[in-house]
């Protein structure tokens, strides 16, 4: 899927060394897309202890980052050992940067992370009311079923292939030259 993004913006992988800005990212959502995000209504305590928790070994996060900042996220987590081969996927958005691709972008890179970690259904779990996310998962052909206000969504994902391996392969390549060119530009304006 072709991904039509802000200029300036790149989707990469994060890494364990950028909690502050996946904790400064969820901080700097509105009320109503950090309750989206969330499920309901959290303090900044539960966000930043949640971000601080994140960035873990089992989970694959990536970020659009936008002129260096971080202003969309998507987390895939396995569901464990009663779940085997099945993951769930999360996205946020701040509120300037929803409608322009940035959630698009996201999923699609993390479905293919799913797809190439060998999940064969991904869960997408949002409030009844969150339309935006219900059409997203829709546009990558999930399958809704909805339960008492909230609605689940979930994606069968093809095997990995050569090429589907390549095309991560290539995105996680752009975007780690992407986060040590930032680094630099950062240590070098400091």
């Amino acid at each position: 899927m072709l991904e039509v993004l802000p200029e300036g913006a790149v989707i990469r992988k994060l890494w364990i060394g950028e909690t502050d800005q996946y904790r400064e990212h969820l901080l700097r959502l509105d009320l109503p897309s950090r309750r989206s995000r969330f499920g309901g209504a959290v303090s900044d305590a539960y966000v930043a202890n949640y971000a601080n928790r994140s960035l873990t070994l089992d989970a694959i996060m990536h970020g659009c980052f936008i002129d260096g900042v971080l202003r969309g996220a998507a987390e895939l987590r396995p569901l464990g050992a009663s779940a085997p081969r099945q993951a769930e996927a999360a996205l946020s958005v701040e509120k300037s940067w929803q409608s322009h691709g940035v959630g698009s972008a996201l999923l699609s890179r993390t479905l293919l992370t799913a797809r190439n970690r060998g999940f064969q259904l991904l869960h997408m779990a949002c409030l009844a009311e969150n339309v935006r996310m219900q059409q997203l998962a829709r546009k990558f052909d999930a399958e809704l079923s909805f339960d008492f206000g909230s609605v689940i969504g979930e994606v069968e994902s093809s095997r990995p292939t050569p090429l589907s391996l390549m095309r991560e392969w290539v995105t996680d390549s752009h975007g780690l030259a992407s986060a040590m060119l930032e680094l630099q530009s950062r240590i070098l304006r400091a």
